[in-house]
């Protein structure tokens, strides 16, 4: 979501003095590392300056079905279009895109010039990175100590985002969260957010059914009424479901996933349904461990 808001705040945050800059709905967490840290740090507040005011303007057309990267002004705009194009007849606006393309944004501003050696800007958990070469940076994905994805630099990836109806979005499924790692965070963005709506319980369950129960939705824009996604009822609650439908969800945003990797630059993703999570890709970025544990316990009884 874009709104007019209160000038630019900035702030460091101990004890590695990441920086924090927050304007209305955007909220960046930035950490550079190497001899241009500081000047990159300037950099990044000079990019968010006007920002927000310069992207709500064509708010109205990036609430709409994406169009061609052409028809859009700001540059993150274009970038929103380019993640959220080639879907087919999937429904996606560019908005789907925006905390990622945010973050993209701030980060090519901030790496225009030598002397970093890494560099990041993690946009309320869609992050991008920036590395030299030889280098590495591990993250955790959907806050599971257990779940560590290595980003290097002889990789193409160098975004993460995360997606679900417990997140600040909204979502059309039923994943607790969806974690994708892609070439852009803007993409990652994009592919957390659909393979999210694709989870979800079985399509011919009855409405009596204990699990159709279990599930909370409402229309997204009666909570929020300029909302994208129009009269598509979100996902608010999820309560217990059974192994079948659990299992059923895990295929689904599996099945989403791959279709998506054959269209998209995206390395893979980690599904989670209430304690059952789901590995697609990622051979060479997740933790071995855990990859292992996943898939003896995607197999629910």
């Amino acid at each position: 979501m874009l709104a007019t808001a209160s000038s630019l705040q900035a702030s460091w945050l101990a004890p590695d003095n990441r920086l924090h800059l927050s304007h209305g709905p955007i909220d960046l967490i930035i950490k550079a590392e190497g001899q241009s840290a500081q000047l990159a740090y300037r950099k990044a507040v000079h990019a968010m300056k006007h920002l927000l005011e310069q992207l709500v303007v064509e708010l109205p057309e990036l609430r709409r079905q994406t169009a061609s990267p052409e028809c859009y002004k700001h540059p993150i705009a274009r970038r929103m279009a380019r993640a959220t194009g080639g879907y087919g007849k999937r429904f996606v606006t560019p908005m789907a895109a925006v905390a990622g393309a945010v973050a993209d944004h701030v980060l090519a501003a901030m790496t225009a010039e030598a002397g970093l050696t890494k560099a990041s800007v993690n946009n309320g958990g869609d992050i991008a990175f920036w590395l030299a070469d030889g280098c590495k940076v591990t993250a955790l994905m959907a806050n599971l100590d257990t779940a560590k994805c290595t980003i290097s630099s002889d990789t193409i990836w160098r975004g993460m985002a995360t997606s679900g109806f417990s997140g600040r979005s909204f979502s059309l499924g039923i994943a607790d969260a969806v974690v994708v790692l892609a070439d852009t965070a803007a993409n990652a963005d994009t592919a957390a957010t659909m393979i999210a709506n694709a989870v979800n319980l079985p399509p011919d369950l009855p409405p009596y059914h204990p699990d159709v129960k279990a599930v909370s939705r409402i229309p997204a824009h009666d909570l929020l009424p300029e909302s994208d996604l129009g009269c598509r009822p979100v996902t608010r609650q999820v309560g217990a479901l059974s192994a079948a439908s659990i299992n059923y969800a895990l295929n689904a945003g599996e099945a989403e996933t791959r279709a998506i990797m054959a269209i998209k630059p995206i390395a893979g993703a980690l599904i989670r349904v209430k304690d059952h999570i789901r590995v697609v890709g990622l051979d060479q970025n997740l933790d071995q461990s855990l990859s292992q544990r996943t898939r003896q316990k995607e197999m629910i009884p």
